[in-house]
């Protein structure tokens, strides 16, 4: 999504969810952008890939563990070795997806990707686009957003799924397609894995949902709460859910404008928020560390990266220190985005077609004043010191490659954050 203001002009454009990135002209603001994950959506017949052998005329059946009998307790699975586990990965071509496919891979494990024939934004990746992607990994063409049509991909496999990791999100943040997302599909992924003898479900959350005012967040913690029921009731299945703080790519959209010679932008005085940002390789490692580590069964895990949690004011003072230039900031009232949002809901209660457009306004807002850090339930207030930190890459560093590199690589696309 994003968010364009001129001097008498509001617009606001196709979002994407997840982590948010805004990005502001000199003249006021130039947007604010919302940005996901992808997910499965072609309602094909599954094709699979052989693991490390990818033909473009002939896609071979996966080589996956072909182990028949359904462990029974939480930790059957994590006594194999780890090419013997197979795990399937939901919004596998997503930007942490991607690197949580790899992660697994390198870590010998059999990962079965699911993805959409037509994956990537607008679906301009095609299947060889995605099997390059997921090199090591089986490529399963499916459709997460159709049970019956991913149960079956399973169950054609052959084997069995011992573990699920999902890393689906709504691309765009709005109203019908976070439930669509957020919750059907991913509960489609579990029920789908369960069926085919999963025991174990690793989630990629966010760490907004514990303080739920979008409707992606409550989608989310609907099926949190699916998932905790269901290891309540069978005591041989278990999950890890994982809330991780802003990623890296989320936070560099300034940092090329302001290397040319534009102001840093925030809203208010910079310290609204803060957040322990973490680089998408350090949280692959983390989601894949939830495979097998006994101490994260059945826990909500929030997790940041290395060092203190920066306020939007020190991202932007770190980045002209980088740069060696005297800092020069534009404040931007919080204001004007509560004045948007109650012109996009006095819209929406007149045409209901705008009601995502009210939910984007409002999902900017909330990435531009709440902390990504852990809420304290005893003082109510964010707390940088309970937010658990992990990893070794640092903001600084990333923003170091990406003065020298620019953004390659880490292209924001339709996506967003601050």
């Amino acid at each position: 999504m994003s968010l364009c203001f001129s001097s008498n002009l509001f617009t606001l454009h196709s979002p994407k969810f997840y982590s948010y990135k805004t990005r502001f002209s000199t003249q006021f603001i130039d947007q604010i952008q919302v940005h996901s994950f992808s997910c499965s959506l072609s309602p094909s017949t599954p094709i699979l890939s052989e693991p490390f052998k990818f033909n473009r005329h002939r896609l071979n059946p996966i080589t996956a563990s072909s182990t028949t009998t359904v462990e029974t307790t939480q930790s059957s699975f994590r006594r194999k070795n780890p090419k013997d586990i197979n795990i399937l990965v939901a919004g596998s071509t997503g930007y942490i997806g991607k690197f949580v496919v790899k992660e697994l891979v390198n870590r010998g494990f059999n990962v079965i990707a699911i993805a959409r024939e037509r994956s990537g934004i607008r679906g301009k990746n095609s299947k060889e686009d995605t099997l390059n992607d997921l090199q090591g990994a089986n490529v399963c063409f499916s459709d997460v957003t159709n049970l019956d049509i991913l149960d079956k991909s399973l169950n054609d496999l052959g084997v069995s799924i011992d573990v699920v990791v999902s890393c689906l999100a709504s691309r765009s943040g709005g109203i019908k397609d976070s439930w669509k997302i957020d919750y059907e599909a991913t509960k489609n992924s579990l029920v789908a894995g369960r069926n085919n003898g999963a025991n174990h479900f690793v989630l990629l959350s966010a760490i907004c949902v514990q303080k739920p005012l979008l409707e992606f967040q409550r989608a989310k913690l609907k099926f949190e709460a699916d998932l905790m029921k269901e290891a309540e009731e069978d005591n041989g299945f278990s999950y890890s859910i994982v809330r991780p703080t802003a990623f890296f790519k989320s936070l560099g959209g300034q940092v090329e404008l302001v290397k040319d010679g534009k102001p840093y932008v925030m809203f208010g005085d910079g310290k609204l928020c803060a957040c322990k940002p973490i680089s998408e390789s350090d949280l692959a490692s983390f989601i894949a560390d939830c495979v097998l580590s006994e101490d994260k069964i059945n826990k909500v895990l929030p997790i940041g990266g290395p060092g203190k949690a920066l306020t939007s004011l020190e991202q932007g003072e770190m980045l002209f220190r980088l740069l060696g230039k005297e800092p020069k900031f534009l404040k931007v009232p919080i204001g004007i985005m509560d004045f948007a949002i109650g012109i996009l809901d006095f819209l929406a209660n007149i045409f209901p077609s705008m009601e995502d457009a009210a939910e984007f306004g409002k999902i900017g807002r909330y990435y531009a004043a709440e902390s990504m850090l852990v809420l304290d339930s005893e003082t109510g207030d964010y707390s940088a010191e309970k937010t658990p930190s992990y990893g070794k890459d640092t903001l600084e560093e990333f923003f170091e490659r990406v003065l020298r590199d620019g953004m390659a690589g880490q292209e924001l696309g339709e996506q967003t954050i601050f």
